[in-house]
């Protein structure tokens, strides 16, 4: 019986000089599961997984650093949609890939700050969020990641919507 793909979302790695590594040598040393570096940081789809456990377990061990990994079925992030909502204008669609079930969920959709928000939450289905954000004119800064964590109480990892687009083209194609 064929393996199903899954997806790994590393958190805050290769951002800045801070925890930095090499994703085409991990790609290339992890090969026996048909690793696919995605070119965001921190995200790969694994084709050839024998289980959760035991590619958390590779990347863990090849990793020269602790990193935070959400790991997502690949039919899961396949069947994802963000409907009505593609890029356009400032607004830009994400989606935060969550550790665990959120221990609290505000109600939606959720916009941060009040009134011309930057960060609006529209739902959580399963293992992701999916939020709008747009620049701010001035003042503080909000970004999605952030936003959930404060509000939803659970770890996650943001993507752009043009990532999980490039994912779910990967996992449609045959092999």
């Amino acid at each position: 019986m064929a393996s199903k793909p899954l997806v790994v979302f590393m958190r805050g790695v290769n951002v800045g000089k801070n925890k930095r590594f090499k994703p085409a040598e991990l790609t290339r040393d992890l090969a026996r599961f048909d690793v696919v570096n995605i070119g965001a940081a921190g995200t790969f789809v694994i084709r050839a997984a024998p289980s959760e456990a035991a590619i958390r377990a590779a990347i863990t061990k090849w990793m020269p650093f602790d990193v935070e990994m959400m790991i997502a079925p690949g039919p899961d992030v396949t069947a994802l949609e963000f409907p009505e909502h593609r890029e356009k204008g400032d607004l830009r669609p994400f989606v935060s890939v969550l550790a665990g079930r959120p221990p609290k969920s505000p109600a939606m959709p959720l916009a941060v700050p009040g009134g011309a928000w930057q960060v609006k939450f529209l739902a959580v289905t399963g293992q992701f969020a999916l939020s709008l954000w747009r620049r701010a004119e001035a003042g503080a800064v909000y970004y999605p990641n952030g936003v959930f964590e404060k509000h939803f109480g659970v770890s996650a990892t943001t993507r752009d919507w043009k990532t999980i687009e490039k994912i779910q083209a990967l996992l449609d194609r045959p092999e």
